[in-house]
């Protein structure tokens, strides 16, 4: 296995111990950190396997890291919304 893909496989454990350990910050602090550790990672998936096997490591990764994503898209949806009425 190459050592891309061992990082990401190492990463996807780390963050589901992670989502298991109690938290009172609701995994916040967590999650911005798994986030900026896993573009990299993802971006060497890319360099070494192509486009296909990184969407296949970035779909495992949103599956683990789904509220954020979801934030993002009420986000951007509001940001639309907003523009659009502003016009």
């Amino acid at each position: 296995m190459s050592l891309s893909l061992t990082l990401a496989f190492l990463w996807a454990i780390v963050a589901n111990v992670t989502a298991m350990l109690p938290s009172r910050k609701n995994h916040w602090p967590a999650a911005y950190v798994l986030i900026a550790i896993g573009i990299p990672i993802l971006g060497y998936v890319t360099l070494q396997h192509g486009p296909w096997v990184a969407l296949l490591v970035l779909a495992a990764g949103a599956s683990v890291l789904r509220w954020p994503l979801i934030y993002l898209g009420r986000w951007v949806r509001r940001a639309l919304a907003g523009g659009a009425k502003e016009r």
